[in-house]
């Protein structure tokens, strides 16, 4: 039981030490996030779809 107090304290010590966002750059951050994410999905969503007429192409 000693052993996870102070697994525990050691963990509220070194989040004491992180350096967190600023509201600012949060918001930046997450609008990258889904602007990337949303890029992604819709290149492969093309491409997959490309693919696909492709393949019924030289099948049909």
């Amino acid at each position: 039981m000693q052993r996870l107090i102070k697994f525990l304290r050691d963990v509220v010590r070194e989040m004491k030490k992180v350096s967190w966002p600023k509201k600012k750059e949060l918001t930046k951050y997450t609008i990258t996030v889904i602007v990337t994410v949303t890029f992604v999905a819709l290149f492969f969503t093309v491409v997959d779809l490309g693919i696909s007429k492709l393949i019924r192409l030289i099948l049909g």
